[in-house]
């Protein structure tokens, strides 16, 4: 672990905009110069939660949960028990200041913690998100992407499919992408924990870092 980040892992689920608002001011805290940047892991109640680009009701075919609007990019997406949430708050400031390589770090780093577990997953061009093969032979969405960068700190992060109910993501469009299927590491065949992908998240941390350093010039 990297002795200026905090490492928080939440015991019990929490309210979604409970967590929204303590990120936020945390982020505000980091942007200030007042905070350590955090990696907060956490579960939370079922919720579709609708992100920037969520602007076609077409793809709210069930709100059986409450739905709340964020600041993060995408469009709607499930949050729920059995999914490993991942919010990050970094300074930029003091690593590259580049969105994509931000987001791509961020994808690998969670490729890398679901490859502990024999997860061969992946990302697919012009689709948002992290990706495997299910046991249909089809790929299939195991976790979403979603952030928001504000005077270069991040917010937001990921979300991994551990085992929640998938009849849930039913009620969405996922990501605005109806082609595919959502999967997890349960419906792999495969028992991973929170505590479990906590840990392997913890093991695949440095070279998510290293993805984020400013590169020296040569002299």
């Amino acid at each position: 672990m990297h002795a200026d980040i905090e490492w928080r892992v939440e015991p019990a689920p929490i309210d979604y905009g409970t967590a929204l608002a303590e990120m936020e001011t945390r982020a505000a805290a980091v942007t200030a110069h007042q905070a350590r940047e955090l990696v907060w892991l956490l579960e939370h109640p079922p919720v579709y939660t609708a992100g920037t680009s969520a602007n076609d009701p077409a793809e709210l075919l069930d709100p059986r949960f409450p739905v709340h609007r964020t600041g993060r990019g995408g469009r709607y997406t499930y949050h729920g028990p059995g999914q490993r949430i991942g919010y990050v708050v970094m300074d930029l400031r003091a690593r590259r200041r580049d969105v994509r390589c931000y987001v791509h770090a961020l994808e690998g780093w969670v490729i890398a913690a679901l490859g502990a577990f024999g997860i061969e997953a992946f990302r697919a061009p012009g689709r948002i998100g992290i990706w495997t093969i299910d046991q249909s032979g089809q790929e299939a969405k195991i976790g979403a992407i979603g952030v928001r960068i504000r005077q270069w700190v991040t917010l937001h992060g990921f979300a991994v499919n551990l085992n929640p109910d998938l009849s849930h993501f039913g009620g969405i469009v996922p990501c605005g992408i109806p082609e595919f299927p959502v999967t997890s590491a349960a419906a792999l065949g495969l028992d991973v924990t929170a505590a479990m992908f906590d840990a392997a998240l913890s093991d695949t941390f440095l070279p998510f870092l290293d993805a984020l350093a400013v590169e020296m010039s040569k002299s």
